[in-house]
């Protein structure tokens, strides 16, 4: 008999995930940033809440043994050039590399790029709520700690006095969107890439924390907050399936399949 080729039972083949038009992204996060500045800004006010939430979190911290902010500001007060190399990290790297993760998902991976973008959106709206519920001023304004503003001492700081700071909410310190943006850039771009290095993303978080912290910008528990807040996110919002692309392969790229010789050798 004679051979004679017949292609391979088709394989189901991962398709190249359609990419949302640029300018409706464009639009869509530049609203997310706006809506995270303007949110906060209508939750101002209730100075005497603030101060008596913040209160209560400092004594919840020291009554469930939560380590001392103070052990990791002392740390960056060892000499003035930590103590601004941290302030910096605060003011420059927050957006920035939130925006560039965006960016990069957008180009190479699409899919997780609709994903890791409603999860952001998700999370930044239910952190809005909280300084209208609990509002809460941050631990370097808080008397009695022994806790500095790094930011007044040494520089750069992003904010001026609370009585007359019209572009952020300084009382708005819970959940820290610094820590749960940094957290999902991180799982985002764990989730995204197959590589053996990509844990090393964590370092971006951890960072973050001790940046947040040691700076008395944020307390422990507003990281908490900010990680249970995502943890929800992820488990509702469906994260999408590795494909080639994610593998390696490039998105979409098609697999090669050799012919299979049916009745050879008969």
């Amino acid at each position: 008999m004679n051979a004679r080729t017949e292609p391979a039972e088709a394989e189901a083949e991962p398709e190249t995930p359609a990419r949302p038009p640029l300018i409706r992204e464009f639009l869509l996060v530049a609203g997310l940033f706006l809506v995270y500045k303007l949110g906060r800004q209508l939750a101002t006010g209730h100075t005497g809440d603030a101060f008596h939430n913040a209160r209560r979190v400092w004594h919840l911290e020291r009554a469930v043994h939560l380590p001392h902010e103070n052990a990791v500001q002392s740390a960056l007060l060892h000499g003035d050039t930590l103590a601004r190399v941290a302030n910096t990290y605060y003011a420059t790297v927050h957006f920035p590399a939130t925006l560039a993760f965006l960016v990069w998902l957008y180009v190479r991976r699409p899919a997780h790029y609709v994903w890791a973008r409603r999860v952001l959106a998700a999370v930044t709206t239910a952190a809005l709520v909280l300084p209208f519920t609990f509002p809460l001023a941050p631990p370097r304004m808080l008397a009695g700690t022994g806790l500095v503003d790094t930011a007044q001492l040494y520089g750069p700081s992003v904010y001026g006095p609370p009585s007359s700071d019209h572009l952020s909410n300084q009382f708005a310190a819970m959940p820290s969107l610094h820590f749960g943006w940094a957290l999902m850039v991180a799982v985002g771009l764990i989730a995204a890439t197959r590589s053996h290095w990509r844990w090393l993303w964590l370092l971006h978080p951890l960072i973050t924390l001790l940046v947040i912290v040691g700076t008395a910008n944020h307390y422990w528990l507003d990281s908490i907050v900010a990680t249970a807040m995502l943890a929800v996110a992820l488990a509702l919002i469906r994260r999408p399936r590795r494909t080639a692309g994610t593998a390696g392969l490039g998105v979409g790229r098609p697999v090669t399949r050799e012919p299979v010789l049916v009745g050879a050798g008969r």
